[in-house]
């Protein structure tokens, strides 16, 4: 969660980030939050910004800031761009700078509440950036939305504050974070290495449970950091003792001058099946495996991949259906990247890392009919 200035992507870290840095001498922070010589070294194929899912739209005479969606029951809200620190892998990290006006928050609460095309939303995931930098702006949204979104029932913000920033959980973001009358709150974090749950974050996340919202964790898998098995199973279990719930485990998204953080799909598929499927760790602590595609995420199951090419890219099935998309989200496009199956469903490229691994097997019968 970042923001870029003129298309560059500025090395950034909090004061509490710095103290750490000097004092930890493992590289889990370093690889995360510093510039690396390798950045410049684009590869082919690699983008600078990830997918597209922005509504273009006019609402009420106005044209939509901030707004993205994807998904039937969801609306994405980006308050603001600013972040505490720029973690280098950021799927954002090349949008501009930006931070919305209250006049533009509260035309968006109207947006998710009256919208035809929102009937079916019910929740809005809050995110950017980092919306917990501005307490005051995220504060006046949950409370529009609450006047003019009766359909919503779960707002989810996305921060890394705790981790970056922890001193900011304090008194009047607690406040911020209170239940309303017609939705309660949820936090998604990041934590990628149990090294990060210094005792700072720690009491930080422990004050978000008190303030009696549910925390739960959205890992990346990055090469270095946390791409051993060791490793990710320390975390999950240290993430269940903070009571925060794992949900995804997430493939490092194929950003231009970032390989050096991915590991190829199979290495991430032999983690997370011995993960959640080796008895080290209890069935509450598994997390999905899931890419972030140009059509939304995909979790990879048996038969996700049907066909890869030589370049690298993969070519990932989805239960998206084509039909539905453009119900929910009238201004998609379908990107070039993906086509419709005969089934209707969503298919789509996806670029793995170039970093060398024996292959996983295509589906079964892909390679022929099902293209």
């Amino acid at each position: 969660m970042a923001g870029a200035t003129n298309g560059v992507f500025h090395e950034k870290t909090s004061p509490f980030l710095r103290e750490k840095l000097a004092a930890t001498p493992a590289d889990f922070l370093r690889r995360q939050y510093l510039v690396d010589p390798a950045e410049p070294s684009a590869k082919p194929l690699e983008v600078d910004r990830h997918y597209h899912s922005e509504v273009e739209a006019l609402f009420e005479g106005r044209v939509l800031r901030g707004v993205e969606k994807l998904y039937r029951r969801t609306v994405l809200v980006e308050p603001t761009s600013v972040c505490a620190a720029h973690c280098r892998w950021c799927i954002r990290g090349q949008y501009d700078t930006f931070t919305l006006r209250e006049d533009e928050l509260e035309l968006i609460a109207r947006y998710c509440g009256t919208a035809p095309e929102n009937a079916d939303v019910r929740e809005v995931l809050v995110t950017g950036g980092d919306p917990l930098m501005l307490v005051r702006q995220l504060d006046f949204l949950l409370d529009a939305l609450e006047r003019h979104a009766p359909n919503v029932e779960v707002v989810r913000i996305g921060t890394r504050v705790p981790l970056q920033d922890p001193r900011r959980v304090d008194d009047r973001m607690v406040r911020a974070l209170r239940s309303r009358s017609t939705f309660r709150i949820e936090i998604a974090t990041h934590v990628n290495h149990p090294g990060e749950l210094f005792p700072e974050v720690r009491a930080a996340y422990q004050r978000l449970h008190e303030a009696g919202v549910t925390v739960y964790d959205q890992t990346v898998l990055l090469r270095g950091v946390n791409d051993d098995l060791d490793t990710l199973v320390d975390l999950v279990e240290e993430l269940r003792g903070l009571r925060i719930e794992m949900h995804y485990l997430f493939h490092c998204v194929p950003l231009r001058g970032m390989d050096h953080h991915r590991t190829t799909l199979d290495e991430g598929l032999r983690l997370a099946r011995r993960l959640t499927s080796s008895g080290l760790t209890s069935g509450r602590a598994k997390p999905m495996f899931t890419v972030m595609t140009d059509i939304g995420k995909i979790t990879l199951y048996e038969g996700t991949i049907l066909e890869r090419e030589p370049s690298g890219r993969v070519l990932l099935a989805s239960g998206y259906s084509y039909e539905d998309r453009l119900k929910w989200t009238p201004s998609w496009q379908l990107p070039d990247s993906a086509h419709v199956g005969d089934d209707g469903l969503l298919r789509v490229w996806y670029l793995d890392s170039t970093a060398d691994a024996a292959p996983l097997p295509v589906a079964v019968g892909a390679e022929e009919g099902n293209r």
